[in-house]
């Protein structure tokens, strides 16, 4: 599967390959779940790319939080910016075996390995890896590195590790050769997410520090590591700020998925308390250069402080093809209230998505109606044909509206229907064993009042979930909003110790072994997985494994559909929104390719700096 956005790819790769012989391996560098590649196997160069953009300059960034860590593949601790993101993938210092495509879906190109092959049946899968590929200290990436990287990940990530559950082990065949072999056939994505792996290196882990004690990959360290990737640390001030510089001499700057990228010198990330001083930094200028804007309010209304007026900072939307990611509110069903699939279903209909879209998101917003959201893969309707036949093994395990009724969330747009949702959510909460009393939702025999607390980290979180808190005050619920730092709601979410907050599930065009994480009943109750909402139910057990093995698209792809309609009916989320581009804002001192790739929306390590013009605003002007 793959996660793109446009600041990052994030996320899990999936590679299709041509029929290859046990005899005569076919190896290939370049492939895609979904078609073929518009580039092939003679992949030069991302044809939106300027090859000749020059490098220099400095991309400032900020961040809200802290961190005391420079191991994003540990539980302990938190991972400065420019690692990876939870831990998935190389970050800005770690390559990986292959590079997600940028402008295409499910598909990887060549970057350590520079072909891969695998046998008909998907039992295992072999990278061969480039012999150019190097250390920054000019040892050369090996087999042995990869075999290493990968136990050392799976036994210390739980991320991988589930991910991984069904590779059996990983041989070096020689030294630019590694074998993965699993334990079942017939999975087309397990032979290849593996070029997602993140390769570290052996001989500087299994190494002494400055101090003159052996390293420990199992824990948090602020030494900055040994790393492959087109960047390194150059300095940092803990919990404060981080300061990458690129590489020179990096081993992989002329391969085709660099080409014309990686053009900043430094990238330097300056750590804040809060989204709203992230915004006040951005418009005061030379601390954040490019704003990814996420709040309507700011977009709709905030952009009239002085740079922007005088045309220093820009900003544009870029429309993407990408799918976009769930996002709803989880309700935690370890928690025995949530436990009821009636309580999920009344308060649903208690979020009155229409007016918060109106008064709050100032109409820029479209209602998520799916966990596979805008693309072929969500459900519709009621189920038919293959998708249909899917559902009948699980019929009695069902709702049975599910096989008769299209599935709808509450509308509140029209006149009365606030009425209408809440009458249909008091019902569903008297059949679960609530009542109200004295104007109080209340356990019918307990007496005890229903609460909800939302866990959230960011003033933004007030703009989300609000106007929520407020209709549940209003219907009888003791419901509240809890602030914390970051670092307590990681430690929170890693636990599972809330009531309510509010998830991002990424998904793509491909899914496969991710949606074991974001489901699975093995999953629930796994620290620091992304099943937040805790479900353990057979039969969603059963349909992850039926979009994990599809023998082709069409069986993906009705699989899918089935998986989403049962994930609707069971509420376990309540959908909130989403919006179908991107939304950038940026100091006036870049140079950027005529052409974005669509599919992702904007790639900012395709552009450049203008020297001129990062000389000019440093010094208050602004060069035309």
């Amino acid at each position: 599967m793959r996660f793109p956005t446009f600041l990052s790819l994030i996320g899990f790769a999936v590679l299709t390959i041509q029929p290859a012989t046990a005899q005569e391996p076919e190896w290939h560098s370049t492939a895609s779940l979904i078609g073929e590649s518009k580039y092939g196997d003679d992949f030069e160069r991302y044809d939106y790319v300027n090859p000749d953009a020059p490098k220099g300059g400095t991309l400032n960034s900020t961040t809200t939080g802290t961190f005391d860590s420079f191991n994003p593949y540990v539980i302990r601790g938190s991972a400065a910016a420019g690692f990876a993101v939870r831990g998935f993938g190389g970050g800005l210092l770690y390559d990986t075996l292959m590079q997600q495509a940028i402008d295409e879906p499910s598909t990887s190109h060549a970057l350590i390995a520079e072909a891969y092959s695998n046998p008909d049946d998907y039992s295992s899968a072999t990278y061969r890896i480039n012999p150019k590929a190097r250390w920054h200290d000019g040892e050369p990436i090996t087999a042995e590195d990869v075999v290493w990287s990968f136990n050392v990940l799976k036994e210390n990530s739980q991320l991988y590790n589930r991910y991984y559950e069904n590779v059996t082990e990983a041989v070096a065949v020689n030294d630019h050769e590694v074998k993965f072999n699993f334990d079942q056939t017939g999975n087309r994505e397990l032979p290849h997410i593996m070029g997602d792996l993140a390769v570290l290196p052996k001989h500087w882990w299994e190494g002494t520090g400055p101090d003159g004690k052996k390293r420990d990959v199992t824990a948090p360290t602020l030494e900055p590591p040994l790393g492959s990737g087109a960047y390194k640390i150059k300095s940092f001030v803990p919990g404060s700020e981080i300061v990458w510089e690129r590489v020179d001499d990096y081993w992989a700057k002329d391969l085709p998925v660099n080409v014309g990228r990686k053009n900043f010198d430094i990238r330097r990330y300056v750590y804040f308390r809060d989204s709203n001083a992230e915004w006040e930094a951005f418009k005061k200028g030379g601390l954040e250069d490019i704003r990814p804007e996420y709040r309507s309010q700011n977009w709709a209304q905030g952009y009239d402080f002085p740079a922007f007026e005088e045309g220093k900072v820009v900003k544009k939307v870029f429309h993407t093809k990408s799918p976009e990611p769930m996002q709803g509110f989880a309700m935690n069903m370890r928690r025995d209230k949530f436990k009821d699939r009636r309580v999920r279903e009344a308060l649903t209909y208690l979020f009155d998505f229409a007016t918060v879209n109106r008064t709050r998101l100032y109409g820029l917003r479209t209602r998520t109606d799916s966990y596979f959201v805008g693309d072929e893969l969500a459900s519709s309707g009621v189920p038919e044909g293959r998708e249909l036949e899917i559902l009948e093994e699980f019929r009695d395990q069902l709702p049975p509206e599910l096989f008769t009724e299209p599935f709808s969330l509450p509308d509140y747009s029209e006149r009365g229907a606030q009425r209408a949702n809440q009458r249909k959510a008091f019902d569903l909460f008297k059949q679960a064993g609530w009542v109200s009393r004295d104007g109080k939702l209340v356990n019918d025999k307990t007496g005890e009042q229903f609460t909800i607390e939302y866990l959230g980290s960011s003033p933004t979180d007030e703009i989300i979930a609000g106007q929520f808190v407020e209709d549940m005050r209003r219907f009888g619920i003791d419901a509240s909003i809890r602030i914390v730092d970051q670092a307590q709601e990681v430690n929170r979410m890693q636990n599972f110790d809330f009531d309510m907050t509010t998830a991002v599930l990424a998904q793509s065009l491909s899914p496969g072994n991710e949606q074991r994480d974001f489901w699975s009943s093995s999953a629930a109750d796994q620290p620091d997985s992304r099943n937040l909402s805790g479900i353990q139910d057979p039969v969603v057990d059963a349909l992850v494994d039926k979009v994990i093995f599809a023998k082709d698209r069409e069986d993906l792809v009705a699989a899918t559909h089935a998986l989403d309609r049962v994930l609707l009916w069971g509420y376990y989320y309540i959908p909130q929104w989403y919006t179908p581009e991107v939304w950038l804002a940026w100091w006036d001192k870049f140079g950027i390719p005529e052409k974005q790739p669509e599919y992702v929306g904007a790639d900012i390590d395709s552009w450049w700096i203008i020297p001129e013009k990062e000389v000019a605003l440093a010094a208050g002007g602004s060069a035309q």
